[in-house]
């Protein structure tokens, strides 16, 4: 067993270049190039039959660029009609000896919404507040969510250029293929001398319908001495009939240089949801309301009393619950309820079935939206984020967590009902993190740690914890690397201070050794949760598990390039995920 470490100066060095990337851009090619006129009222619509049949009518190589140039305003005026949720996460990478791989040393994580109406620049929810560089990024999440989550570099790409002008760029064709479904025509892409600064350099991928860009891969150029731009690779999803909007980014740099030759290597994922989340909230209201005569109407309710004292207790508290969950699906943090919930709330029931336990009200499940391993309760609701199920290497091990917070919901453990007056939820989104923490204390968690001991002693993964026990070991030993992973934000992380969740488990495993092939304690980061951007219904990514050929497949918790397969979205369809997340396989690889 080892951890690594990362000297002081090439992590604050990092967070210089990636915020450097985002000061230059934003004073590049929006000065430095001529405007072109976008629609001054964008709407949110494919095109008419005549649009259709005029972009279908493309004849040559110069025709699909000026096509894919005239959609790409249309684009970004879109753009500025939706606040999706943007999430970056990254690890900062040094080459280990032993396993001949780069490993994580350190990580950042941002989080915010984009705002695209005065430009593509990220709008902060308030003004960051003085202190130094360093001290503002890495300091408390609440901080960070006050000044803008993520920085500016990140957003940026997801928009190819704010102005796409054929006549300041070269293009080459390459060929015709295939992004899962969609055939697109691949075209490489050079700024001009003298273009300005700040415009692409890569490869795009054009779908040969609309000629909507679905992928760019490459970077902003030209870069000075004093700043950096990074390479990425950003992927747009058909969220909407003839609508892609940008969903997925890769960035990654493994031998840039600075300072008399000294290089680092980062990996990062950046994730955009809830591009839909005004509208998701008034369908919501509104769906299943109906119009009914007055006339022999009743009412429905079970009881034909007053609650009793204890009912009255049980009923404000889940109200109490309601209140916080709804919050939360509004602000994009908690996904609506959907195919994973059910999968968490077979497992919560196979424990509580074996251990005679029937609890009132109902003990639900949730899946949080960020990838922070954290879970938590919020009353009779169990919440558990998506990169905590995305890590996780089997369903015992998953019984493990949700019978930790189980057991604080069995052992009546205090939930504050401040929250039952809703006046408490109307507060900015930006202060999400501040209003609301449902942490436990040490006692509780140590009560919690031994009553679900005792539970999946009863339970039919009582045998089959093994796995369960290496991950703690795991977490243990990337914990140092990876604060910003195993940190949590609303509830309880794995570890609380030195002291382990549910370390009880960790005696009874073997010696936790990443060099073994056939020991795969954690997941990859992404391979097993796929997200729905528009709407943000998560489900499962059924990928076929890949042979372990060394230590370094196996990427314990770490960030892996996108592939999604990407499909086309017809009229009429039904709000499903738009494509499946391919990156590492979610069980055994």
């Amino acid at each position: 067993m080892h951890t690594n470490t990362f000297p002081a100066r090439p992590f604050v060095f990092i967070i210089f270049v990636v915020c450097c990337a985002s000061l230059v851009f934003c004073q590049s090619s929006p000065t430095e190039t001529a405007p072109s006129t976008a629609p001054s009222s964008p709407q949110f619509s494919t095109r008419n039959a005549s649009d259709q049949q005029s972009l279908a009518s493309a004849t040559s190589f110069e025709q699909v660029m000026d096509r894919a140039a005239e959609r790409e305003h249309f684009f970004i005026a879109q753009m500025k009609q939706f606040h999706p949720v943007v999430e970056t996460y990254l690890q900062n990478l040094k080459r280990d000896r032993e396993i001949d791989a780069p490993v994580p040393v350190s990580d950042l994580y941002f989080l915010g919404k984009l705002d695209m109406t005065e430009g593509t620049a990220d709008q902060a929810f308030k003004t960051p507040s003085s202190g130094g560089l360093r001290k503002r990024i890495v300091g408390k999440l609440d901080d960070v969510y006050a000044m803008k989550f993520y920085p500016l570099g990140f957003a940026q790409m997801a928009i190819l250029d704010q102005d796409f002008q054929p006549k300041n760029y070269t293009f080459r064709f390459i060929r015709r293929e295939f992004l899962g479904e969609v055939r697109c025509i691949v075209v490489d892409v050079a700024p001009k001398k003298k273009a300005g600064k700040g415009l692409f350099l890569g490869r795009i991928w054009i779908e040969d319908k609309d000629y909507n860009i679905v992928r760019f891969n490459g970077t902003y150029s030209p870069s000075s001495r004093s700043s950096y731009y990074l390479h990425f690779d950003s992927w747009r999803l058909n969220l909407r009939p003839g609508v892609w909007l940008p969903s997925l980014i890769y960035s990654e740099e493994s031998d840039l240089k600075y300072r008399l030759g000294q290089s680092f290597h980062y990996k990062a994922q950046t994730r955009l949801w809830g591009y839909n989340l005004k509208d998701q909230q008034r369908n919501s209201e509104f769906t299943d309301i109906t119009v009914e005569s007055p006339q022999g109407l009743q009412d429905q309710s079970q009881k034909g009393q007053d609650a009793s004292p204890l009912e009255a207790q049980r009923d404000w508290e889940h109200q109490a619950e309601m209140n916080v969950i709804d919050r939360l699906q509004q602000v994009g943090l908690i996904a609506p309820e959907g195919e994973i919930d059910k999968v968490l709330q077979t497992v919560v029931n196979n424990v509580m079935v074996t251990n005679n336990l029937d609890i009132q009200p109902e003990v639900k499940c949730r899946v949080m939206m960020t990838t922070p391993l954290e879970s938590y309760t919020i009353g009779h609701t169990i919440v558990m984020s998506r990169g905590m199920i995305d890590v996780l290497p089997d369903e015992a091990a998953l019984a493990m967590i949700l019978t930790h917070e189980l057991a604080h919901i069995v052992l009546g453990h205090h939930f504050d009902t401040r929250s039952a007056f809703n006046d408490r939820m109307f507060f900015p989104d930006e202060r999400t993190f501040q209003r609301l923490d449902f942490a436990r204390d040490r006692g509780e968690e140590e009560a919690a740690d031994k009553k679900a001991v005792e539970l999946l002693n009863n339970s039919p993964y009582k045998d089959k914890l093994t796995n369960a026990g290496l991950f703690l070991k795991a977490v243990q030993w990337r914990a140092p690397a990876l604060k910003n992973l195993i940190r949590a934000h609303l509830g309880d992380g794995l570890l609380n201070g030195a002291a382990t969740k549910m370390s009880p488990l960790m005696t009874s495993t073997p010696q936790f050794d990443p060099k073994k092939t056939d020991q795969v304690a954690a997941l990859p980061l992404g391979g097993r949760v796929k997200v729905d951007p528009w709407n943000d219904q998560l489900a499962l990514n059924k990928t076929k598990p890949i042979a372990i050929g060394s230590p370094a497949d196996k990427m314990p918790f770490e960030v892996t390039p996108f592939f999604p397969f990407l499909t086309r979205m017809t009229t009429g369809a039904t709000d499903q995920p738009a494509s499946a997340p391919s990156g590492a396989a979610p069980s055994g690889h």
